[in-house]
């Protein structure tokens, strides 16, 4: 599943910077997650980075979107590929 951010969401800009794929951007009037870039950290941690700094804990998984791990790991690959070549 990806991760979403609930209308509890304080604007803290904590959790933009945790997440590794650029997921996290602020939207019209708190943070949003895209989901096609979301892969709860896999790949990249252990543990869904910006559910670890969250202070209000309002990222929970978001139940429109269900992935499972190899799909997720599946995704994250493609995010890997499609990143720049660094020279």
């Amino acid at each position: 599943m990806a991760l979403l951010i609930t209308d509890e969401c304080i604007n803290c800009d904590i959790c933009e910077p945790e997440c590794p794929n650029d997921a996290i951007y602020m939207g019209a009037e708190i943070y949003e997650i895209d989901p096609n870039k979301c892969t709860e950290c896999v790949g990249h941690f252990d543990e869904p980075q910006c559910q670890q700094v969250c202070p209000v804990s309002c990222i929970p998984l978001n139940p429109a979107w269900i992935e499972s791990p190899e799909q997720l790991k599946a995704k994250y690959e493609r995010l890997q590929a499609e990143l720049p070549v660094k020279n």
